[in-house]
């Protein structure tokens, strides 16, 4: 399973249109999304639900930054940061630890994939075309996303929405 945390609207919107753009059409399957966890197991599924309905019940949407233009090697993404969203992550992370991947055990740098799995010099030329119009702003994620992987795209399981008062550092 794949738990992500949830943009708002009008970024997700803006995600979407730059990863339908730019991502290579054979291998966008996806719409845009931030990853924190890339495969928890399916056994845990009850948990995870669990969990996530807990921790939306206590926090009011968590805010973020956009931080602008990320480079990724091969790829460009929109860079973020949120403390209070990693604090979240390493709650998790700690209830599930001992079930989670070499991958998933590292705390995650918070990004949206817009291009992936491209030239160097393509990546370089998108990351030059949009550090200009991608501008850093304060935003508040707005929940969880939880997904199943059944070996192609994945399957939205629930999304899970901040309806707390709670600030995550409070």
């Amino acid at each position: 399973m794949i738990v992500t945390a949830l943009l708002p609207e009008s970024l997700q919107s803006r995600a979407d249109q730059l990863r339908q753009a730019h991502f290579p059409p054979e291998r966008n399957f996806l719409k845009a999304h931030v990853t924190l966890f890339h495969a928890l197991p399916p056994s845990c599924e009850g948990e995870v639900r669990a969990v996530l309905a807990e921790l939306v019940r206590e926090h009011a949407p968590v805010p973020a930054y956009l931080t602008g233009v990320m480079k990724l090697g091969r790829g460009t993404a929109l860079g973020i940061e949120s403390e209070a969203m990693l604090a979240l992550w390493e709650r998790l992370a700690d209830r599930f630890h001992g079930l989670l991947t070499p991958q998933d055990e590292h705390r995650p740098r918070l990004h949206v994939t817009i291009q992936n799995k491209v030239s160097l010099e393509e990546a370089k030329a998108l990351q030059a075309e949009l550090t200009p119009r991608i501008l850093p702003r304060e935003f508040a994620f707005r929940g969880f996303g939880l997904y199943a992987y059944r070996g192609g795209p994945w399957e939205r399981l629930r999304d899970f929405s901040f309806r707390g008062q709670a600030r995550v550092d409070d």
